[in-house]
């Protein structure tokens, strides 16, 4: 998981989208029962893909590319619908029907990720303190799961080579990997296999540049230059699992 940078917020969460916020507003005031969600406001084309591109096609919480194994859904980070507390509580309704519509509350994320783990898990540091659908107000809420797009996940989740593990073993990045899984076995593979090849150019340029420092050419600082570059790729926001390579190749380069 790395941080994500949201771009301007697409027209339609902006005009139907904040209508729609309302009308849902509106019936919960009046004692009425929730109109039904309109997932062709909050997974419109123009959302999915401003998020898709924002996010360099990767899952917000695995970082797999998720075009490359299937569509990917548009997920909301506070669940519109009912939350859960605890994986094993009972779903409790309603849940952030007010944030159906709203930009900062929706991320692309896998269908792993997002129907087999988090579901409608919200976990906060007191329960006692979320948002109540009379005032909506969620400023006083902590919640344990990373926010990509609010939070550097690099303060909570770290690496041990391809194994996912909080940050000084804080809460929140032990919830966020537990909870999300995102220690599952299948992206462990992955990751390893990524990790391998991370592995093999570090030792590289590690060789390399003794042999510059010893026996220095045109030649050999050249290639140096080129396994260098290959190596801060792999860190880019656009790879695939940049933060275990940021974890991996920390003090490298």
């Amino acid at each position: 998981m790395i941080r994500i940078s949201r771009p301007n917020e697409p027209d339609i969460l902006l005009d139907r989208g904040a209508t729609a916020a309302q009308e849902l507003c509106a019936a919960f005031d009046s004692g009425f029962e929730l109109p039904a969600f309109d997932r062709s406001i909050y997974a419109h084309p123009t959302v999915k893909e401003a998020l898709r591109q924002a996010q360099h096609g990767k899952c917000a919480f695995c970082e797999s590319f998720v075009l490359h194994i299937a569509y990917g859904d548009v997920e909301h980070f506070r669940p519109k619908a009912g939350y859960r507390q605890k994986a094993t509580d009972p779903l409790r309704k309603p849940g952030y029907f007010w944030l159906a519509y709203a930009w900062e509350n929706l991320l692309f994320v896998c269908q792993l990720c997002n129907q087999r783990f988090k579901r409608n898990h919200f976990p906060l540091r007191n329960g006692r303190r979320r948002a109540r659908p009379q005032t909506r107000d969620i400023s006083n809420e902590e919640p344990l799961f990373v926010d990509p797009s609010r939070l550097d996940p690099a303060d909570y989740i770290g690496f041990r080579e391809e194994a996912a593990l909080p940050v000084n073993g804080c809460r929140e990045g032990k919830l966020t990997i537990e909870a999300l899984g995102l220690d599952r076995d299948e992206l462990r593979e992955n990751r390893r296999r990524r990790l391998e090849d991370l592995e093999n150019l570090r030792d590289l340029c590690i060789y390399l540049r003794t042999k510059v420092a010893t026996a220095p050419t045109p030649g050999l600082t050249e290639r140096v230059r080129i396994y260098e570059h290959r190596l801060r790729a792999k860190m880019a926001d656009s790879a695939e699992y940049a933060a275990m390579a940021r974890a991996f190749l920390s003090g490298v380069l």
